[in-house]
């Protein structure tokens, strides 16, 4: 049985992070859903996920936050990081920075075919390493 890369969709809008998870799942990863910083910061302390759609603005803990602790983190830093956000000029000023910025609004094949240019190759030891261009 072959193992599909980890997403981590985290979006307090619970529409929007229905359709990234359906967009993700469609891209050929194994989705998982947080719906605040809080409920991110949990999970990444056990699961290093190869992708990760991160909204900006959320309660508790903040997208830029999530952002720069992912960024921080020696066994979290190669994670790649699509920032989801109606805000540009907040995405432009992060300090540390995602891979990919999406201004919302965003359609579910751009989600689909971005996920799929994304994903580790299946013979990868490591999950998070940048697929071959």
């Amino acid at each position: 049985m072959e193992l599909k890369p980890i997403a981590l969709i985290i979006e307090d809008n619970e529409d929007l992070n229905a359709i990234f998870s359906s967009a993700l799942d469609k891209a050929g990863y194994d989705v998982r859903s947080v719906f605040n910083g809080h409920e991110a910061t949990q999970f990444l302390v056990d699961t290093v996920p190869a992708i990760v759609v991160l909204d900006l603005h959320m309660p508790g803990i903040s997208g830029d936050v999530v952002l720069k602790h992912i960024r921080t983190t020696d066994r979290l830093k190669n994670i790649r990081v699509i920032v989801a956000t109606a805000d540009a000029a907040f995405a432009d000023a992060l300090r540390y920075r995602p891979d990919l910025v999406l201004l919302k609004p965003i359609s579910f094949s751009q989600l689909s075919q971005l996920a799929v240019r994304l994903s580790p190759k299946p013979d990868s030891a490591d999950g998070n390493k940048p697929p071959e261009t």
